[in-house]
């Protein structure tokens, strides 16, 4: 299906609705009409089973489709005896410490340099070298607390800073209330 130039997604939502609402009931049709058909010759006086009702309809299955043969091929995998691999994940690399601030309302709704809308609700950051969507888990050793944030920006352009938080990440690593703070710094990954 094509999507329509100049649609709202709710009206592609409605009009896929409307189309799958057609071809059920133009299915429903095509199979009532033999129904129908073979309902006005011979009126039945008891229901018939499933089976017999869908008769003529519906060719059997050949004998031999329903078995399974009990000697598997040579390229099968026994799934019973399968593991699957265990992901291997990189050790966090440390990145340092420095100081982070944070950015919120001010800035909401804006591109970031990835080209996305800065939510400062989510648990993003900025920083200056790190490749677009690297995971770092920022630690406030003053009070333990951690956060893992994903790169969509770039900054902080005030010298001696090495990050900047969204403020939902600030928040939960308690560094709100002095808008900025000391920080450790891990890549955990892209």
């Amino acid at each position: 299906m094509r999507p329509s130039i100049g649609l709202l997604p709710a009206q592609h939502r409605n009009r896929r609705f409307a189309q799958r609402a057609v071809r059920a009931a133009w299915l429903c049709t095509m199979v009532a009409l033999p129904l129908q058909a073979s309902s006005a010759q011979t009126a039945p006086t008891a229901a018939l089973p499933f089976d017999t009702h869908f008769e003529g309809i519906i060719e059997p299955l050949a004998p031999d489709l329903g078995t399974i043969d009990p000697v598997a091929p040579p390229s099968s995998v026994d799934l019973s005896s399968f593991d699957p691999p265990v992901e291997q994940r990189e050790a966090a690399r440390p990145l340092g410490a420095g100081i982070a601030s944070y950015y919120g309302r001010r800035f909401h709704g804006r591109p970031t340099a990835s080209g996305e809308r800065f939510d400062m609700t989510a648990l993003t950051a900025a920083h200056r070298t790190l490749p677009f969507g690297s995971l770092v888990r920022v630690t406030n050793p003053r009070n333990g607390r951690s956060v893992t944030v994903r790169i969509n920006d770039r900054g902080p352009f005030t010298g001696g800073r090495l990050i900047d938080l969204s403020r939902a990440a600030a928040e939960q690593i308690g560094i709100v209330a002095a808008g900025h703070g000391q920080v450790e710094l891990e890549l955990l990954g892209p």
